[in-house]
């Protein structure tokens, strides 16, 4: 009788899947060419109108340079991070010599970019990786500027530049379990004591908030019944944040449940200039920009992989049909269709960038923007996964990760619906999303 093995059978398999890939027999690279993913992030072939011309030396200077960043930095580790759904911290430091945390705003360590040029940052983030777009997001577009339009003096000195220099880390919670589109409708409330304010109620879908020094919370004042903001500091008593599990898109996003019980928040942690969900509204119009040009990245990368591989690596190593896969006509249509939505998708949120500077951008036109460009952004990742065929599906090529990130954005910021009807407001005089009270049947006899 032969002797009986003492390893498991997950050692037995590693041990078999390690010598698989590792004998010097087998090299899969060379044996399976059409399998092997890029080794860099392919080239952005995307300026086919020539937008650069559009761009002041200081913009086209700062797309540059984030590129080459996160090209450098951010894709060689990001497909591994994202199958563990966990954040890459180490890319932080690298993030932050960018000096681009605090987009637009002026003084306090904050760099003070024009719209156009913060935009075109987080464009040029989501390219290669919309997780680490969606994380200087919130933390820059979102907590940063709530403070510097809503907070102090004394706030906006002690809290923007350790978050302009990503020395702390922001989130910013409005969302709830129970109130999500209907952000007005929140139940978290604040209730007036000596000294501060009790903070109690749900946050859900906070990105940021599991590793965030400073969250900053929305909350029903119980006295006024309007929303109030407050900057909560972490591991203050009653502060509790759970990261999500079993997520599709953003995996590297460390979204979190954040339970506020009784938490104490002192006086001069109230925000004073939010005193309405109006005043967050104002907060929201601007990230609704940044989020469009996130969803432009996104299709920027995805068209410039296939082109890479469709276009280029293919040519050479894959044939149907005794034909390169690119001389196939609805092939080439597809990526034509990528190619176009892509230039309408630049143009229309560049001219939203111009509204914004300008004073003369409404939240119809934000609201547009987003919706547009989402609808646009999701066709063109899902005409490049379908265009790797089989490749398209796995990590390792990466319009599959964008795909499952775009799926997640397409809700985030406002859902696609509710973007079109707030700009359907603005056209017809007309609030369709009103609550309409529930007949009942026996209210009809």
């Amino acid at each position: 009788m032969p002797a009986l093995s003492t390893q498991s059978q997950d050692e037995q398999k590693k041990e078999s899947t390690t010598w698989y890939f590792n004998h010097p027999a087998l090299d899969i690279s060379k044996a399976f060419p059409q399998a092997t993913p890029a080794s860099i992030f392919p080239p952005c072939t995307l300026d086919y109108y020539q937008f650069v011309d559009l761009l002041t030396p200081e913009e086209q200077a700062l797309r540059l340079k984030v590129r080459e960043c996160v090209e450098r930095d951010v894709s060689p580790i990001m497909a591994k991070y994202w199958e563990k759904a966990e954040f890459p911290f180490e890319i932080v430091t690298k993030l932050s010599a960018l000096n681009i945390a605090g987009g637009t705003i002026k003084g306090y360590g904050c760099p003070g970019l024009s719209v156009t040029a913060n935009a075109l940052a987080t464009a040029e983030i989501a390219r290669v990786d919309a997780s680490c777009s969606t994380f200087i997001l919130v933390h820059s577009s979102l907590a940063p500027l709530t403070i510097s339009l809503c907070g102090s003096e004394l706030q906006k000195q002690n809290y923007l530049p350790s978050l302009a220099k990503l020395d702390t880390i922001a989130c910013w919670a409005l969302t709830e379990p129970e109130c999500g589109s209907d952000a007005s409708g929140l139940r978290t409330t604040a209730t007036k004591v000596h000294g501060g304010w009790i903070i109690e109620g749900q946050k859900r879908w906070i990105g940021n908030s599991t590793f965030a020094d400073v969250q900053l919370i929305f909350a029903k004042n119980k006295d006024t019944n309007q929303i109030n903001g407050f900057i909560v500091k972490k591991n203050v008593p009653g502060l509790q944040a759970t990261k999500m599990e079993n997520k599709i898109g953003l995996r590297m996003v460390q979204n979190g449940d954040i339970l506020l019980q009784k938490v104490f928040v002192p006086d001069e942690d109230r925000l004073p200039g939010v005193n309405s969900f109006q005043d967050t509204s104002k907060v929201l119009a601007f990230s609704r920009v940044m989020v469009s040009w996130q969803r432009i990245g996104i299709a920027m990368g995805v068209y410039d992989i296939c082109i890479e591989i469709i276009g280029s690596r293919y040519l050479q190593e894959r044939r149907q049909f005794g034909a390169p896969l690119a001389a196939f006509q609805i092939n080439q249509q597809k990526l034509v269709q990528m190619l176009s939505n892509v230039q309408a998708m630049f143009l229309m949120v560049w001219r939203l960038c111009k509204l914004y500077e300008s004073g003369k951008m409404t939240l119809g036109h934000a609201s547009l923007g987003k919706s547009g460009i989402t609808l646009r952004a999701r066709e063109t990742v899902a005409l490049g996964r379908e265009l790797l065929g089989g490749n398209g599906i796995l990590t390792d090529f990466l319009a599959a990760k964008a795909f499952n990130d775009l799926e997640t954005i397409y809700t985030y910021e406002g859902t696609y619906d509710i973007n079109t009807l707030v700009t359907g407001r603005e056209i017809t005089g007309i609030a369709s999303f009103k609550v309409v009270a529930k007949t009942t049947r026996a209210s009809c006899l």
